[in-house]
């Protein structure tokens, strides 16, 4: 993780990444020294067929490796931005897939902020993973404690929206965050799935 900027920054075609760390038992402050999460926005598809095949860092990382779980996605929707840049704004499809979706959301989280948003955020943040619907559910985290984001995988988007606008504690903390004003930064967005391979904890999770 340390010392893999450098060369992605020379990879061709990629366009946008963040290597991101994940929380214990899923969601929790502490770091999962044994997960990781690669997040990558490509010129093209030939570009990342290219990296995931052939480039030593992504081969090195495999050899590391007890099990990887690749998703190929396409946005749906997104708004927020992440580095001062929205990196998913581009054209997108105008409905959503009658299959499953995958959702990301990160913030930058003020520090005066954190004690506020670790006592009501990652309790909430920690009931996708046992949401009607969800697939899976993590926690990721591009710094410790401040700059955090969630990734899940839903059955289908009504699952999501329902969860999204029928749970209490989701909608409490929703308008704490408006209200408190907790970040700095944040982005919300929303995938179609065009392919998956490996597995997620023994599961294939998706056959597409």
């Amino acid at each position: 993780m340390g010392t893999a900027q450098q060369p992605l920054r020379r990879v061709p075609g990629l366009r946008f990444q963040k290597l991101l760390g994940s929380g214990a038992n899923g969601f929790g402050a502490l770091p999962n020294l044994h997960r990781y999460g690669f997040m990558a926005v490509w010129d093209s598809a030939e570009a990342a067929e290219t990296f995931f095949t052939a480039h030593p860092l992504w081969q090195e990382y495999r050899q590391r490796t007890a099990e990887i779980w690749t998703a190929q996605l396409a946005p749906l929707k997104s708004h927020g931005l992440w580095d001062g840049v929205n990196p998913f704004d581009y054209p997108t499809e105008e409905t959503a897939p009658d299959g499953p979706v995958a959702v990301l959301t990160r913030a930058s989280i003020r520090w005066q902020k954190t004690p506020r948003f670790w006592r009501y955020v990652a309790p909430t943040s920690a009931t996708v993973a046992h949401a009607p619907g969800v697939r899976a559910a993590i926690g990721l985290g591009e710094l410790p404690v401040v700059r955090q984001a969630t990734f899940s995988l839903w059955e289908s988007a009504q699952a999501m929206q329902e969860y999204a606008y029928r749970s209490e504690k989701h909608k409490e903390v929703i308008k704490l965050t408006r209200q408190e004003k907790w970040y700095g930064e944040e982005l919300f967005a929303r995938f179609r799935i065009l392919s998956a391979e490996g597995t997620w904890d023994g599961r294939t999770l998706l056959t597409t």
